[in-house]
């Protein structure tokens, strides 16, 4: 199963980076969540220099602390094809 939702992940990333359309900012941040989750996992890791966006996008992150890769993937995925 894990070859197939590698697949399926790198599908909906790959659908999501030829969408021209713009996202809401709510969703962006879920994507990026679960991507960072999905491919880095808890190894979080944050400069406190960084502007309000990056600190957005790193909460967002954190808030999945626990969630495994494959969940995390799953969930990308979910949301790619809800867009």
């Amino acid at each position: 199963m894990t070859v197939s939702l590698d697949l399926k992940f790198t599908e909906a990333y790959n659908k999501l980076s030829e969408l021209e359309e713009v996202l809401a900012p709510d969703i962006m941040l879920k994507l990026y969540a679960y991507y960072k989750q999905a491919v880095v996992g808890d190894s979080f890791s944050y400069d406190r220099e960084t502007d309000v966006i990056d600190a957005f996008k790193f909460n967002a992150w954190r808030q999945l602390n626990g969630m495994s890769q494959e969940e995390a993937k799953k969930q990308y995925i979910k949301l790619a094809n809800s867009i």
